[in-house]
């Protein structure tokens, strides 16, 4: 008989995944209040979404690095060699602006080879690899450059990040054709979530009341389409957002659907277990450095698309801004435990705080401050579940 979940249960039983999104809530309510409503207005959630895009890219990549008991020091400097490849063949060689993405995505493709080799089959910790990688990438972006910064990029190399797509439906002061791919997104949601929902009946598992079902579909649905009309009302539907929609719909399809997904949730939460149980933990590992190479080679692209060059000091700090999006979206730092949309919410919210306190006029290093006091936190928080977990077994 299949068990039906009250609101207090699925909180309950899954305080962090529910946490983390009434965290989010809230911190947009207090930002807005706090910014007389500027935090939400049409340009400002335009200017969001261009400006923290890069990071959500890497932070998909870099929540399979974690879930599998990884870490990932040398995504910012993989950024950072990744762009200045292409603007060498872009603005220094005169190349198509296809050709500087595909060796953008190439290179980031070699390094996270490079470094899935060392972890993966000679058995050199992750940590150490990527800080070691961290340093060499650097140092190979500065002798790509020549510790220079080139730009501008044409103009179609602009539009990956800085590019819409409006006017196609019309519209008379909003943009028809940005609310009706937001509409088709909700309703693809809608029918995932029912047959998720119904999968979960079938094999007598606990779901919540049909009514909250529904009710939690009407609440996701009003914010997205509130979130759709803002952008519609500003500059419509940024091509940056869309390449963002189709990876998180694609590794959130990856991580809960597919063998690989199962596999890198197994070697992190028990890498014993799994090698016991046939897993193939080396070939895992290797990919999933592959795959972190190849969306960082994808932020790469965007990044200097969204400054329009490449410099030697980019992707500073973005390694970090990575880690701090899975761990506040709720992975667990010994591993097993992580999703992607878990992921993209702890992103949105270091970028709302971000955007937020840039409004306010708060200091740069005030910002700092405030950002590791959230992530000690969320992270304190991820202990104390585990320890309040194992006193009631």
């Amino acid at each position: 008989m299949t068990a039906v979940a009250g609101l207090k249960d699925i909180f309950t039983r899954n305080l962090r995944t529910s946490g983390i999104y009434i965290a989010f809530v809230v911190i947009v309510g207090l930002f807005t209040i706090a910014t007389n409503g500027m935090l939400l207005s049409p340009g400002n959630l335009t200017n969001i979404v261009l400006q923290y895009s890069y990071i959500l890219i890497l932070a998909i990549g870099m929540v399979i690095v974690i879930i599998a008991g990884h870490i990932d020091l040398s995504v910012g400097s993989v950024v950072a060699l990744t762009g200045a490849v292409s603007a060498v063949l872009v603005i220094k060689n005169g190349a198509p602006w296809w050709i500087g993405v595909l060796a953008a995505l190439a290179v980031g493709i070699v390094v996270g080879a490079w470094q899935g080799f060392w972890v993966a089959y000679v058995g050199i910790p992750a940590f150490i690899v990527t800080l070691a990688g961290m340093l060499l990438f650097r140092g190979m972006t500065l002798q790509v450059l020549d510790n220079i910064s080139l730009s501008p990029f044409p103009a179609e190399y602009q539009k990956i990040a800085g590019g819409f797509l409006n006017g196609i439906l019309g519209g008379n002061g909003f943009d028809v054709f940005t609310l009706v791919i937001a509409a088709l997104a909700l309703v693809g949601y809608a029918f995932s979530q029912f047959r998720s929902r119904q999968g979960r009946i079938k094999y007598q598992q606990a779901v919540e009341s049909f009514p909250l079902f529904v009710l939690r579909l009407v609440l996701v649905s009003a914010v997205v389409m509130a979130f759709a009309y803002q952008l519609s009302r500003s500059r419509g539907l940024p091509i940056v957002l869309i390449i963002l929609g189709v990876l998180i719909l694609a590794y959130t399809t990856v991580t809960t659907k597919t063998v690989f997904g199962r596999h890198v949730y197994a070697i992190g939460g028990n890498l014993h277990a799994a090698q016991l149980s046939g897993v193939k933990v080396k070939k895992i590992n290797f990919w999933i450095f592959v795959n972190m190479g190849l969306l960082a080679g994808v932020a790469g692209a965007v990044y200097s698309s969204r400054s329009n060059g490449a410099q030697p000091g980019a992707g500073n700090m973005f390694e970090l801004d990575a880690i701090a999006a899975c761990f506040i979206g709720g992975a667990s730092t010994t591993g097993g435990v992580g999703r992607v949309t878990g992921a993209m919410v702890g992103g949105l919210i270091m970028g709302v705080m971000s955007n937020g306190m840039q409004l306010m006029g708060i200091d740069q290093s005030v910002q700092q401050m405030v950002k590791g006091l959230v992530l000690l936190l969320a992270v304190a928080f991820d202990i104390y579940n585990k320890r309040r977990a194992g006193a009631t077994r």
